[in-house]
């Protein structure tokens, strides 16, 4: 699949190209925070519910964008 897109500002360009990588850091902070709550053990009640909040927070976010993490 080809597609062409004009942009006549460079932020806007650049934004386009680096979407990726943004998908990237949300997948990698989703996996950190996984892997604290599957398996780290050390971490207070407190923090695990604080994690535990945080990543349901993350995906709703991603999911009223219409975007997935897979």
């Amino acid at each position: 699949m080809k597609a062409t897109i004009t942009f006549d500002d460079e932020d806007d360009l650049r934004t386009a190209l680096d979407g990726y990588k943004w998908k990237l850091v949300s997948w990698d902070l989703d996996q950190e925070m996984r892997r604290l709550l599957k398996y780290d053990d050390t971490i207070s009640d407190e923090k695990w519910h604080q994690v535990e909040e945080l990543r349901t927070k993350l995906r709703e976010i991603i999911n009223d964008y219409n975007l997935n993490l897979d």
